[in-house]
């Protein structure tokens, strides 16, 4: 039985699974791969820097500033390049946002679900305790071949073999 909160995730969830159940090294290499040269532009500034620190030490102004200029250009091909990636994968972002957000609906759907069970649970085994209270107080014969821990467990089975029919 799903509640009404949760709301079935769209098809188009389903072709790309293993994009949505990655880990961080996996998703390293998807970025690396959605965007090339963005780690390129990083390794021409550290390049750049480093040339330039040698120049330095070197006393070469002149290849001084031109490691530095290199370095600038660079950092502008890097921003380019992060700018224009974002642009072209900016619909999978706002897709997979959307997912995550319906994956933590549901969950929370299912928690809800699972504490209103663990409710009814408690409120029918409090009923069987009162009952039981009820009938001592009257002094009427209380059959103890189905206590109250007998009722919970089988209450519980119950509740485990609907979960398992459910999925």
């Amino acid at each position: 039985m799903s509640s009404p909160n949760s709301a079935p995730l769209p098809s188009s969830f389903d072709e790309n699974e293993d994009f949505y159940n990655e880990n961080r090294l996996d998703k390293i290499w998807r970025r690396l791969r959605e965007e090339p040269l963005v780690p390129l532009g990083c390794g021409l500034t550290v390049w750049a820097i480093v040339g330039a620190t040698r120049a330095m030490r070197k006393g070469d102004h002149k290849m001084t500033n031109l490691y530095f200029r290199r370095r600038l250009y660079a950092q502008a091909f890097t921003i380019a390049m992060l700018v224009a990636g974002n642009l072209y994968w900016q619909k999978d972002r706002v897709k997979r946002k959307e997912y995550e957000k319906q994956v933590e609906q549901k969950k929370a759907s299912e928690k809800r679900d699972r504490w209103l069970k663990e409710l009814e649970m408690r409120d029918e085994e409090e009923k069987a305790w009162k009952e039981r209270m009820a009938k001592k107080v009257r002094g009427e014969s209380i059959d103890d071949t189905k206590g109250v821990t007998e009722l919970v467990a089988q209450k519980t089975k119950e509740l485990k073999n609907q979960n398992i029919g459910e999925k």
